[in-house]
């Protein structure tokens, strides 16, 4: 049964409606005043509230904006019962909130029907809001499922760890690290292209099949081959038109050395201390997105891996952050706090999340945020 609220400091008023919504299969509360009217909202949140325009102490159009501005009652129906008639008036109560008008005189046919159109509206917003509700209850879900499946920090004898802080609409990053064998370590990150499952999946699916080293004839320590496999594997046509961005590279300890491949990724920053000078240095292959091309080309590239360096992974979500005047923050401004902040704080990564939420002109981020660090010691 709808609850409908009227809100009138004419008993008649008040009588008239209430008879005629309760023989209409309604359950009908009155308040005389606005005071009341938004106290008996508050706690009965109606489907719909019919409130006379003009009342003593508070109007009709404050008792509207006050009800349209509680979450709480976002899908309750708001009419005002008037006798004002001019355009102007109208738009001063639809810029408020109204939802509809009644007029005085009231003609009983006229109010059910708007009143039954009203109650539709509701229905409908409640049935959008709980399937809205329900959308976010199993994106959460489903991130919650994903970052499950990351991998644990590493502290010897390569420190490893990383930060993932998943957007609202679900993106499509994923990342891991382990050893091959005593000397190699693997590392990689992947942002599949969109957002919402259809990006998560295929990343979570890349993972296992890394994790699993399911890929038959795949040489897991040559970064170029691990990125042409996947390439043969996910090629766009067959994934719901799905690519995604990856780095690649495999660290041996023994010989300190790092090769690495991308595809279409940002690069990542090695950043050494060479003497107490911090120097940075970007590395990255030419190569398309995985599984746009299935010709497409990958190529590897080394370096050697000073003491006490430490390189950083991470996709774009970290640093394509809007700024209030229209424009992004990027990966110039970003390398430069890796290099400020490298080895100068306790809780690095910490830090520097929050210096780009700071940044951040919303409430949540547009994109997954993922950020490895990785200290060689």
């Amino acid at each position: 049964m709808f609850q409908i609220l009227v809100i009138d400091d004419d008993t008649a008023i008040q009588e008239l409606l209430r008879r005629t919504l309760k023989k209409e299969g309604y359950e009908v509360t009155v308040a005389s005043n606005g005071e009341e009217g938004i106290a008996q909202a508050k706690l009965l949140s109606p489907a719909l509230i019919i409130c006379d325009w003009i009342m003593p102490r508070l109007t009709g159009i404050e008792v509207c904006r006050q009800v349209k501005a509680n979450p709480e009652l976002s899908t309750t129906q708001f009419f005002l019962l008037t006798s004002l008639g001019s355009v102007a008036d109208r738009v001063k109560g639809l810029d408020a909130g109204a939802d509809d008008f009644i007029s005085k005189p009231i003609e009983l046919n006229e109010l059910k029907a708007r009143v039954r159109a009203g109650l539709r509206l509701h229905q409908l917003s409640r049935d959008l809001q709980i399937a809205k509700e329900l959308l976010e209850a199993e994106l959460a879900e489903a991130a919650e499922y994903v970052q499950s499946l990351l991998p644990d920090p590493f502290t010897d004898p390569v420190r490893v760890e990383a930060k993932f802080i998943p957007s609202r609409q679900l993106g499509g990053d994923c990342f891991d690290y382990f050893w091959l064998d005593d000397d190699s370590l693997a590392i990689y990150l992947l942002d599949v292209a969109g957002h919402g499952l259809r990006a998560a999946l295929p990343s979570v699916a890349v993972l296992n099949l890394l994790r699993s080293r399911a890929i038959p004839n795949i040489n897991y320590h040559q970064p170029s081959d691990v990125l042409r496999s996947l390439n043969t594997t996910f090629q766009m046509s067959y994934q719901n038109d799905k690519y995604f961005t990856m780095w690649y590279g495999v660290y041996n300890r023994s010989k300190h050395q790092l090769v690495y491949a991308s595809a279409g990724h940002p690069p990542a920053v090695l950043i050494s201390a060479n003497g107490g000078n911090a120097q940075a240095k970007r590395l990255k292959t030419p190569g398309m997105p995985v599984g746009m091309f299935p010709e497409a080309q990958y190529l590897d590239n080394s370096c050697d891996v000073e003491a006490a360096s430490t390189l950083y992974i991470f996709s774009d979500g970290v640093y394509e952050i809007h700024q209030p005047d229209g424009s992004i923050w990027g990966l110039d401004a970003f390398a430069d706090l890796l290099t400020a902040y490298n080895g100068k704080t306790t809780n690095e990564l910490d830090r520097v999340l929050k210096y780009v939420q700071d940044l951040n002109a919303k409430a949540a981020f547009d994109d997954d945020w993922s950020l490895l660090k990785v200290n060689f010691g």
